[in-house]
């Protein structure tokens, strides 16, 4: 049978005929409650977007994380109202009125009442404070040469991520290859312009440039620290500027410090 609408009012508190159930859904209210993501009371006449689960089941965690606990499964056939959206997490309520977080990767498999699929758009704000992979390209001066980089980084949360760049740089005595491994953590991910650390570890290829002799490709292992700033500028673009100091570890006496300067065009998905 069709659904009529695809907003529904917000539905009253559950009446259940279980104990057991009841039970455990006052308890699930109380623990939301008591964290803080409890509705305003004027939100319980508003009208909320209407979402039909089409997969065996649909879980609702405590909090908007894979890591709290269960509080609820919404069974196949069955719907919820979506109140709100936080980053990857949806504050959803279901038929009986127990509220919990639902992923964007579950409830994208959700459909409208008319049967049409679930969409949104990631590439927005949201999408740029929380995503799970971002990829780039920049340019700018390593210790004097010219660089040229790219980069692919997958993020564990908002803040923390592991990073992997491959560049190349272009110089007057030399040239070289470099791929770094390491980790980027940003303070501020739902700012505009949100700044960020880095530190890790690599190799460098150095070919020095020689007229006579040909002296032997260098391969270093090297030691990174960083900072930088992201901009938000639209859609899934944004823009990156980063500076590294990096230590070489050579086979000779002593190490040397190279700076690196870079700015660049980036994108997430």
């Amino acid at each position: 049978m069709a659904h009529s609408t695809s907003t529904t009012r917000s539905t009253q508190p559950y009446r259940s005929t279980k104990a057991g159930a009841r039970f455990a859904g006052w308890l699930a209210a109380l623990i939301i409650s008591a964290a803080g993501f409890a509705l305003p009371a004027a939100a319980a006449d508003r009208e909320f977007l209407q979402l039909f689960i089409t997969e065996p089941y649909l879980e609702l965690h405590q909090g908007p994380g894979r890591g709290y606990a269960v509080v609820q499964v919404v069974p196949r056939g069955a719907s919820v109202d979506v109140l709100y959206r936080r980053t990857e997490w949806f504050r959803v309520r279901n038929e009986r009125g127990v509220e919990g977080w639902a992923s964007q990767r579950d409830l994208i498999k959700a459909t409208l009442a008319d049967g049409s699929a679930f969409k949104f758009d990631l590439g927005d704000r949201a999408g740029f404070t929380s995503h799970r992979w971002e990829m780039g390209v920049l340019g700018g001066d390593y210790g004097g040469a010219t660089l040229i980089s790219g980069y692919l980084s997958r993020s564990f949360n908002e803040h923390l991520g592991l990073e992997l760049t491959a560049s190349q740089f272009l110089g007057n005595a030399s040239n070289g290859y470099g791929v770094d491994l390491g980790l980027i953590h940003v303070f501020m991910p739902e700012w505009r312009l949100s700044p960020f650390v880095t530190l890790g570890t690599g190799i460098v290829t150095i070919e020095p440039k020689a007229t006579l002799v040909q002296p032997a490709d260098r391969n270093d292992q090297t030691a990174y620290v960083g900072a930088g700033v992201r901009f938000y500028w639209t859609r899934r673009f944004f823009l990156r500027g980063e500076y590294r100091s990096h230590m070489v570890f050579t086979s000779r006496n002593e190490n040397e410090e190279i700076d690196e300067w870079k700015l660049g065009l980036a994108f997430f998905f």
